[in-house]
C-alpha cells in the first residue's frame, strides 16, 4: 500500500522478536490547544478517585459487583458528558471462566526403560497457561527457550523441537547484569515472559514444556507454578486463574519442575548450573536432546464458573468528513484485585487500588471531559476505553483488539494511562518511547506546558497498551512508577498526588489533540531494522 506522507514521523517497533521500522508522518500542528484542558483539574481527578477507590467497591475485582458498579459510574459519566455509545451501548461485554486443576494429572520420566513418578506440588506444579492434555515424548534441553533475531540469539538454533517436550530456564540470559549488551540488562524484555516462551516453543513444534528456575540467579528452584486452590489449604476455590471461556483447546502442558526432576534428567543441579553458565558466557545455543529419557505427562485443567464482565467505551466523533473514521484510543484499566476474604475484623482488607488504577481511570475520564466541552471538535474520532480484566492478564484489551468495535486498521495510536499519581511529582515514564520515537517526540513537544522530566523506556508488557502494540498500533504507556503500596491494601486515595495525575492527563490531552487534528495519515511501513 502506498500513501501520501506530508512529514516524517517514525516509530521503531519490536514485535515478538522481530524489529520493524514504522514510518509515520507527524506534523506538530499549528492548532492552538483548546480551552478544554482547563477542565482537567486535581479536584476532578480526586472526585473520580474517591469514588472508584472507595471501600464500597470492594477492590473492583474482575469479575465482581464492585467492578459492575464502577462500570455503571463510568458509563453514566460518559453519557453525561455527551459522548456517544458504540453500536448502541457504552459496554463491550465478554465472558471469563475460572480454571481449576482436575483430578487426573500425573507426571513421570522413563530413564533407560524405568519409569519414575513425581508428586504434584513438591516436584512439579502446572502453570495457569497449561493446557488440559496428555502427552508423551523425548526431552530437549532448549536453554532459555528464546528466539530473538535482533540480538542474534536463538536457543532453537540447529535443533529440531518438533514433537519434543522442551526443558527451559525462566527469565533471560545475564538478567542480573545491568551492563549487559543483550536484551535489556537487568530490565526484563518480552522474551522473559513465559507466554512468549510458550508461543516460541509451539512455533518450533514442541508439544509440552518443563520450566526450571535458573540456579545461578536464585537461591531456590522449588516449583511454584500457579498457586492453585486445589493445592492450598487457605486459598478459596474461586481463586483460580481466569481465561476467555472459548480458549484453551490448543494449549500445551506447561509445568514448573524442581530439584528431583532435574537430578533425574541431568544428574545434578551442578550440571544445570554449568549449562546456564555456558549460555550466559557464550550467548550461544547449548541445546541438546537428553539421551534415553521420555516424559509421560498429563495436566488436568478444567473450566469452572463462567462470569460476564465488560469494557466501558465512549466515543467523540471527529468533525472532518475525510478523516473522522480514523481513531485515537485513550485507555486505562478500571479493575483491581479485590479484597482478602479471610481477614480479622480490625484489619484493612480491601485493595482499593487508588493509584492502580483509579488514577489512570480518572485521568481518562478527565481527558474525556476536556474533549467533550470543546466547541470545535477534533478532526479525527477519539475513543475512550476503560478495560476490565487487566489485573487477570490484560483480558479486556485483548478482547477489544480481537473483537474491535471500530476498525483497528483505522486506529492510528493508543495512549494508555496506568498508575499516574505517585513518586516524584516531576518525573513520568513513557513505556514504549524507545520503540515509538516519533510519538515520543510529539509528547516531548507537548510536554512544555506540563514540564515533566520524561523518562523514555523500552516497550514492555504489563498493561493494556501491549495488546494494541502487538497489533502494530503505535502505543505509549504513561506511568509514574511502582511503589511500596503496589497491590497492597495501603494503596488508598490519601496516598495519591492528584496534581501530578492531573498534569499527566493534561499532557495526554495535549498529545491527543495534536494527533486528532493533524492532516496526515499514520499508516506504517515495515522493514526489518536492527535495534540500536
Amino acid at each position: 500500500m502506498t500513501f501520501v506522507k506530508r512529514k516524517l514521523f517514525h516509530l521503531t517497533k519490536c514485535f515478538l522478536g522481530v524489529s520493524f521500522f514504522l514510518s509515520c508522518s507527524v506534523n506538530v500542528s499549528k492548532n492552538r490547544t483548546p480551552s478544554g484542558v482547563q477542565q482537567i483539574t486535581p479536584g476532578l481527578i480526586m472526585k473520580h478517585v474517591e469514588f472508584l477507590a472507595s471501600d464500597s467497591l470492594m477492590g473492583r475485582n474482575t469479575p465482581s459487583p464492585g467492578l459492575d458498579t464502577a462500570a455503571a459510574y463510568i458509563s453514566r459519566t460518559f453519557k453525561d458528558m455527551g459522548l456517544m455509545p458504540v453500536n448502541g451501548s457504552y459496554y463491550q461485554r465478554f465472558a471469563l471462566c475460572i480454571k481449576n486443576l482436575g483430578d487426573s494429572s500425573h507426571f513421570s520420566i522413563v530413564r533407560n526403560g524405568t519409569p519414575v513418578s513425581y508428586n504434584m506440588k513438591s516436584d512439579y506444579v502446572p502453570f495457569e497457561i497449561s493446557g488440559d492434555k496428555e502427552i508423551e515424548g523425548e526431552i530437549l534441553f532448549a536453554g532459555y527457550g528464546i528466539t530473538a533475531e535482533e540480538y542474534h540469539y536463538d536457543d532453537y538454533a540447529n535443533i529440531n523441537a518438533n514433537g519434543k517436550i522442551v526443558l527451559i530456564f525462566r527469565h533471560e540470559p545475564r538478567e542480573n547484569d545491568s551492563l549487559a549488551d543483550i536484551f535489556n540488562g537487568n530490565e526484563s524484555t518480552i522474551y522473559s515472559n513465559l507466554k512468549e516462551k510458550v508461543s516460541n516453543a509451539k512455533k518450533h513444534g514442541a508439544i509440552g514444556i518443563l520450566v526450571v528456575t535458573e540456579p545461578m540467579n536464585h537461591h531456590s528452584i522449588k516449583p511454584r507454578g500457579f498457586p492453585w486452590p486445589a493445592l492450598s489449604k487457605t486459598l478459596p476455590k474461586d481463586a483460580g486463574p481466569v481465561t476467555f471461556c472459548q480458549e484453551g483447546k490448543d494449549d500445551i502442558p506447561v509445568i514448573h519442575i524442581g530439584e528431583e526432576v532435574i537430578k533425574c534428567l541431568l544428574g545434578s543441579i551442578d550440571s544445570l548450573t554449568s549449562l546456564q553458565n555456558r549460555i550466559d558466557e557464550s550467548l550461544t545455543s547449548q541445546s541438546f536432546l537428553i539421551p534415553d529419557a521420555k516424559v509421560l505427562l498429563r495436566t488436568s485443567v478444567v473450566s469452572a464458573e463462567k462470569y460476564n464482565t465488560m469494557n466501558v467505551v465512549g466515543l467523540l466523533e471527529g468533525s472532518d468528513p475525510e478523516i473522522k473514521n480514523e481513531i485515537i484510543v485513550i485507555g486505562a484499566h478500571y479493575d483491581h484485585v479485590g479484597f482478602v476474604k479471610e481477614h480479622k475484623s480490625d484489619t484493612d482488607y480491601i485493595y482499593n487500588g487508588a493509584d492502580d488504577n483509579a488514577s489512570g481511570t480518572s485521568g481518562v475520564l478527565a481527558v474525556a471531559q476536556g474533549f467533550a466541552t470543546l466547541k470545535t471538535k477534533p478532526k479525527r474520532s477519539v475513543l475512550f476505553i476503560l478495560f476490565a480484566g487487566e489485573e487477570k492478564g490484560l483480558y479486556g484489551s485483548s478482547w477489544y483488539v480481537n473483537h474491535p468495535l471500530l476498525p483497528l486498521e483505522k486506529t492510528i495510536a493508543m495512549l494508555n494511562l496506568d498508575m499516574i499519581s505517585r513518586n516524584s511529582p516531576d518525573t513520568l515514564e513513557l513505556i514504549g518511547a524507545k520503540q515509538c520515537s516519533g510519538l515520543k517526540n510529539l509528547i516531548t513537544k507537548e510536554n512544555k506546558p506540563t514540564g515533566f522530566i520524561l523518562l523514555s523506556k523500552k516497550m514492555s508488557g504489563g498493561s493494556d497498551h501491549w495488546n494494541f502494540y502487538q497489533k502494530n498500533i503505535p502505543s505509549i504507556f504513561f506511568f509514574s512508577g511502582l511503589h511500596k503500596d503496589y497491590h497492597q491494601t495501603s494503596d488508598n486515595p490519601d496516598k495519591i498526588n492528584a496534581l501530578k495525575a492531573a498534569r499527566v492527563a493534561q499532557l495526554v490531552f495535549h498529545t491527543a489533540w495534536e494527533l486528532s487534528n493533524d492532516n496526515q495519515y499514520f499508516i506504517p511501513e515495515y522493514t526489518k531494522n536492527k535495534e540500536e
